[in-house]
């Protein structure tokens, strides 16, 4: 289940090591690996999280982009006393093909991608969520994955092979589907030779398909099955707002939809849980309104887990990797540095010369609360399109900036509210 490994010391704790190798390099992964394994070795004691993206060694510089200590804390690890996962892969650099269903009238019924894709690439470390959602999520598949490797049956111990992720809109519960995918394609990829990802396109289900009593929903899952009976790969099938589902069958129970409706609904849960029976496919779903999801299917959800808006912590590292970025692009210059929340938690939030600019942030981060994920990412580039207006700015009056950027959206965010 997980990539090669390096034994050492009697600890069990175990370091992923994710090895980003260009889409040109025609070094064998053997070759990789033993390159990779001999830079970890050449350095015992490395921070958690840490990326190289330079190295001395020819082989690694021609041929790799990237090597990281993937998923652990930003703390010192001793590799010497620690088992190393390695993960080597290719980004595929294709787009999003398409599902069709019926040529003549062009119906897309869902988005496809070959995992790991270059357009899903960063996802998962730009999410930030507090009390270890990701990690859960990444052990949850795995054990799934394990369980049906050690032909666990079923029938005693229960599992779906489903997801719900559910909670207000913009919290980025479609992106973390997205990295979910993505990390497991890369952490399995001993396992399984690549992954498929489709997306199914929920509105389209359920504005045009009810003539056609859910004759197309069986074809689309027709498509699926033959993505599935490769054992090689290792299929995500995405519903996002699921609740839709439900919005089907209560239409058609009030009597305001036709009867082919609920036909619509019943053939969707019939073919997952058809498709679930599969070890190699894993259904995951988004929900924006909780309390209208279908029962039928919250009972076949395995995991429920609820993605809020960002804590304060969780804005701070949002805009700390923003602004990370914007001085490694040089737009704020010079670079100056930004401590982590941690770092000022430490220091007990005191005031001084060194913590000025980080402390600043965190005022911001404290006046940002409400405000959606989605919304906080777009907020650096609202401060520079609407309050910087130059090429370069300093940090100090960047952050200037973002605190009239935050008024502005909270001002907008109370007119909508207000109907203003």
């Amino acid at each position: 289940m997980e990539g090669d490994r390096m034994e050492a010391g009697n600890q069990k704790e175990n370091i992923h090591v994710e090895v980003h190798v260009k889409s040109h390099s025609t070094a064998k992964r053997s070759e990789v690996g033993t390159h990779v394994l001999a830079l970890l070795n050449r350095h015992s004691m490395v921070f958690g999280n840490y990326k190289w993206t330079e190295f001395d060694e020819d082989l690694l510089r021609k041929n790799v982009e990237s090597v990281t200590i993937a998923d652990t804390e930003k703390r010192p690890i001793d590799l010497k006393s620690c088992s190393v996962s390695l993960h080597i892969f290719t980004l595929n650099d294709d787009g999003p093909s398409t599902v069709s269903l019926e040529e003549e009238e062009e119906l897309s019924a869902a988005n496809h991608w070959l995992l790991p894709a270059a357009e899903f690439h960063g996802i998962w470390e730009s999410l930030v969520y507090e009390s270890g959602v990701k990690t859960q999520l990444l052990d949850y598949v795995s054990t799934t994955i394990y369980f049906s490797d050690k032909n666990v049956d079923s029938n005693l111990i229960s599992w779906n092979r489903v997801v719900l992720l559910h909670g207000p809109p913009g919290t980025g519960k479609t992106s973390l589907c997205k990295a979910l995918a993505q990390k497991l394609s890369i952490r399995l990829s001993s396992r399984y030779s690549y992954g498929q990802f489709v997306e199914i396109n929920s509105h389209s289900l359920f504005s045009k398909w009810f003539s056609e009593s859910g004759k197309l929903v069986t074809k689309m899952f027709q498509k699926i099955q033959q993505l599935i009976d490769d054992k090689d790969a290792l299929v995500f099938v995405l519903i996002d707002e699921v609740e839709s589902l439900t919005a089907a069958r209560n239409a058609c129970q009030a009597g305001t939809e036709p009867s082919d409706a609920i036909r619509v609904v019943n053939s969707v849960l019939t073919q997952l849980d058809q498709i679930k029976r599969h070890s190699n496919v894993v259904i995951l779903t988004t929900s924006n309104v909780t309390e209208k999801i279908d029962l039928a299917f919250v009972d076949r959800a395995d995991i429920k887990q609820y993605i809020g808006p960002p804590s304060e912590k969780g804005i701070y590292n949002i805009y700390l990797s923003c602004l990370e970025e914007l001085m490694k692009c040089q737009i704020i210059y010079p670079r100056q540095q930004l401590f982590a929340m941690v770092e000022l938690e430490t220091m007990g939030f005191t005031k001084s010369v060194l913590f000025e600019h980080s402390l600043t942030l965190r005022n911001i981060a404290l006046k940002s609360k409400g405000l959606s994920g989605r919304a906080l990412r777009k907020l650096p580039f609202l401060a520079h399109a609407l309050f910087v207006k130059t090429p370069t700015v300093t940090l100090e009056r960047f952050l200037e900036a973002m605190d009239q950027a935050v008024d502005k959206q909270r001002e907008e965010k109370a007119n909508l509210v207000n109907g203003v």
